[in-house]
């Protein structure tokens, strides 16, 4: 008896020992590529779940699908600083909520769930019929690409609205459809393509390398063909 009580108390140590993981820690989704204009060599990307759950994110052949559920983020393996990213994405539900973060610090604020860095944003077209800013709808602009900070991060605007930057035209297509986002960030500038025409920009951030994030917001989103160029 004695034998086994020391045997269990060592099991237990050895458990203390250990670290603790929690949910969000499950195994890295291998999505997208990685190129360096350099070297001219290419890799996939892994993605590391920061504050999710397992089942909010999951690869279907080429797809990955999002639940959109809870809010939060995933992030690269390896920080970003000069380079360009290729992604094509779409809602699935009307006034769907999402985004990807750039040059971002991965760690998400305990109120709002989201990290630092610098947002591009990805709102389907219905959002501004169902959230109204002070009674009225906004502009169509608002859920176009917009560009903003995050987390104390700040960037001077091409195209302001506040603190934030609108896109000069809407390119966007609705839930269900394909849109392409080509987002080319270098040395705190960041300009943005939607579906082949640039459209907004900032400048000056005050954070010019990160991790890129993909965002879970409430609704179902799919992405595909993402695609990282290394300057």
């Amino acid at each position: 008896m004695k034998k086994i009580l020391i045997g269990i108390g060592m099991t237990f140590l050895g458990l203390l020992a250990k670290p603790l993981t929690s949910s969000a820690q499950s195994k890295p989704i291998s999505f997208g590529e990685e190129r360096s204009l350099e070297h001219g060599k290419k890799k996939a990307i892994s993605w590391i779940n920061v504050n999710t759950e397992p089942q909010t994110w999951r690869k279907e052949k080429d797809l990955l699908i999002c639940s959109g559920k809870p809010i939060g983020v995933m992030r690269s393996e390896k920080l970003y600083e000069n380079f360009i990213l290729e992604i094509e994405w779409k809602h699935m539900e009307a006034g769907g909520n999402s985004g990807v973060f750039v040059w971002s610090d991965a760690k998400p604020g305990e109120q709002n769930r989201l990290p630092g860095g610098v947002e591009v944003q990805m709102l389907e077209l219905d959002w501004v019929n169902r959230n109204l800013q002070n009674g009225t709808t906004a502009p169509i602009a608002y859920v176009h690409g917009e560009l903003f900070g995050v987390g104390g991060v700040e960037t001077v605007p091409d195209n302001p609205r506040g603190e934030r930057s609108k896109s000069i035209e809407n390119r966007c297509k609705g839930k269900g459809e394909w849109n392409t986002y080509k987002v080319v960030c270098v040395d705190g500038t960041i300009k943005l393509s939607v579906n082949g025409k640039f459209v907004n920009g900032v400048s000056k951030s005050t954070v010019k390398k990160g991790y890129l994030c993909l965002e879970s917001e409430g609704a179902e989103i799919h992405f595909r063909n993402l695609k990282v160029t290394e300057l």
